[in-house]
């Protein structure tokens, strides 16, 4: 129970006319639920009556394209057109029917959208593409600005009609709002371009439609990049400066966040950038309209007792927590019960979300398999049939199988072979920024010591465990264990493997070359180099990191650089030899001398050594193998493979 006292964070608030029953919002994040023309489906309104039915105060709807040539990804959410609306009532009564208050955001891709998606040629203030590569777009004529503007009016009036309770106009994150307001994407020469004053005309020309669209008692928030973290960007002078122009143009809140494309660690930030690492932004706007309207801060708040804190220092008015209720819907009542040890934390791990939405795929969280598939799972409804259940495994398959086994009220044995749970979750929250991996260990360890699962630790499982606990379903989740590529030299004791160096178990020389450059050869190369060793990676394929996130990877090939961390691509390693390491590189044989360690980071095999000591134990009962036992993968993989597994039983 929470001894923590939580009394800004329930505390009701006003934008404009609009009263929220607290001042947690949900920020718009792009879900990819839509139909192909943007309408809504049953799935979006599951999603969020989920958020709204967990307590959350304010939904503001993922961003919402107000004209089809600057929709940003295949299933995005429109407001282009009035067939819409019906949808979008619908999506507002499903909310509102939880007691949450729902906005929608006004969104134009401008160029950081492609014409794949459009089925048009893209358009941006300059034909300028994004980033060096991408498509360049058309530059909009003054006529095609006013229609545009019109448009955002447009969709406003339909947000309205539909019930919504706000709109948001989405000016941030370098899309088309924020390409006029930036000198980094606005080389214009006429009246949008150039001075400041040009520069703000178009994002005010489309706050005062949208206003004469709505009325003057309806609220609008409008969303900016306090910073975008690229040279010639706007910087947080420029955005107070405009910020006092939007209070004068009548909006009822600004909404602060940062970064463009260019720079998009900094829009969804991964691990490896603090919590709460753009309030100092919003507390800046704040001050520089002198608190006139609320202020909303957003960037990895998802500890409550942050949010709380935020608050109450008057650095903003409403904390928005994106990716904290994707991973619990349930957030803001666990909140409000004192209940925040059952809370499942946001490990900022982006697998689920943003690195899928690159992909142009549906979003969902690695902690909660449930995120974006509502209607197909409802674990308050207990299973038909009550089973024995044995789990073999305590790492990220093993625990959400007995979790959810669990809650469909099964009686549930859990078996791990070591003293402590969490199998390679342990591993993966010891490399550098990687810590908050241990929020989710910590998470699914608590769930399962509540009742309904009796945990044997420090006991492995075989054909005993089976006889003596009499299963009808037995679900394997043993993991995997290091591979072992066929390299001569191999057996040396100077050669050791990635998972023993990150567990403490194998002593490492000062000179070391990683053998594989993925994510773990990648984690272990920077793990090494914060103490101290010189790290050379030798990877066999042209790049590294490849089955990173691009905003993981980023970041972490940026901190590799600067630690001195040396990178060998195309390289295969021939043999390991007393006098150095031969690798084949660009086609020529070399030896790498001096090396005193050789660590393994080549990828992983099941550990399938349970499952084969069964024998004729396994008649009669059922099997399922889930996690890296059946296949090594992420643990986005295991997790929700075993969340259906279980749920399935």
């Amino acid at each position: 129970m929470s001894k923590f006292v939580f009394k800004k964070l329930f505390e009701p608030v006003q934008i404009g006319s609009m009263k929220l029953k607290n001042r947690i919002v949900m920020p718009p994040m792009v879900t990819n639920y839509a139909t192909a023309e943007g309408g809504v489906t049953e799935r979006l309104k599951a999603y969020h009556a989920a958020r709204a039915r967990g307590g959350v105060g304010l939904i503001i709807v993922e961003a919402s394209y107000v004209h089809p040539n600057g929709k940003g990804f295949s299933h995005q959410l429109g407001l282009y057109k009035d067939d819409l609306i019906p949808g979008l009532r619908g999506l507002v009564d499903a909310v509102h029917a939880h007691g949450a208050r729902i906005a929608i955001q006004l969104y134009h891709g401008g160029r950081q959208t492609s014409s794949r998606v459009t089925g048009s040629p893209i358009v941006a203030p300059s034909p300028l593409p994004w980033a060096e590569g991408q498509e360049v777009p058309r530059q909009l004529t003054a006529e095609e600005i006013h229609a545009l503007a019109e448009a955002f009016g447009e969709a406003a009036r339909r947000a309205k009609e539909a019930g919504f309770d706000a709109v948001e106009v989405h000016g941030a994150h370098g899309y088309l709002i924020n390409e006029f307001l930036s000198p980094h994407s606005n080389r214009r020469s006429d009246a949008y371009g150039g001075t400041s004053e040009n520069r703000m005309r178009f994002p005010l020309e489309v706050v005062a439609r949208v206003r004469e669209k709505v009325g003057p008692g309806f609220p609008v928030i409008y969303r900016l990049s306090a910073v975008e973290f690229v040279p010639d960007g706007l910087t947080l002078e420029d955005t107070t400066a405009f910020a006092r122009k939007l209070v004068e143009a009548g909006v009822d809140a600004i909404h602060v966040s940062a970064g463009i494309h260019a720079s998009s660690a900094w829009i969804i930030q991964p691990m490896a950038i603090p919590q709460g690492c753009l309030v100092e932004y919003a507390a800046a706007i704040r001050e520089a309209i002198g608190a006139r309207i609320p202020v909303i801060a957003v960037g990895r708040i998802k500890e409550p007792a942050m949010a709380e804190r935020i608050l109450q220092e008057g650095r903003a008015d409403l904390v928005a927590m994106g990716r904290a209720l994707l991973a619990d819907p349930d957030l803001p009542r666990k909140v409000a019960e004192g209940k925040t040890d059952d809370i499942r934390k946001c490990i900022a791990c982006n697998q689920g979300c943003i690195d899928r939405l690159f992909k142009d795929l549906d979003i969902t969280c690695l902690c909660n398999a449930l995120a974006g598939h509502e209607t197909e799972y409802d674990l308050t409804a207990p299973a038909r049939e009550k089973k024995t259940v044995l789990v073999v495994g305590g790492g990220p398959a093993g625990l959400e199988a007995a979790r959810v086994a669990a809650l469909r009220g099964h009686r549930v044995v859990l078996y791990e072979a070591s003293d402590t749970l969490g199998g390679q979750m342990r591993l993966a929250a010891i490399p550098p920024h990687k810590e908050e991996v241990n929020d989710l260990v910590t998470y699914l360890a608590g769930q399962v010591a509540k009742p309904g699962v009796t945990v044997e630790r420090g006991k492995g499982a075989d054909a005993e465990t089976v006889k003596a606990v009499k299963p009808d379903v037995v679900i394997v989740a043993t993991g995997a264990v290091p591979a072992a590529p066929a390299i001569p030299g191999i057996e040396a004791d100077s050669v050791v493997n990635a998972w023993d160096v990150l567990d403490g178990k194998a002593a490492v020389g000062q000179k070391v070359l990683v053998i594989g450059g993925g994510l773990v050869g990648c984690e272990t190369a920077e793990f090494l180099a914060d103490r101290g060793k010189e790290v050379t990676v030798a990877e066999m394929t042209p790049d590294v990191a490849t089955d990173v996130g691009p905003l993981t990877r980023g970041l972490m090939l940026e901190r590799l650089a600067r630690k001195q961390v040396k990178i060998l691509t195309g390289t295969k390693v021939q043999a390991i030899e007393a006098d150095g390491v031969t690798v084949e590189r660009d086609g020529r044989v070399e030896k790498i001398a001096g090396i005193d360690t050789v660590v393994i980071a080549a990828g992983a095999a099941p550990n399938t050594e349970f499952v084969e000591s069964l024998g004729e134990t396994r008649e009669g009962i059922t099997f399922y193998t889930v996690g890296d036992c059946a296949k090594p993968r992420r643990i986005i993989d295991a997790i929700h493979e075993a969340f259906r597994t279980a749920y399935q039983i």
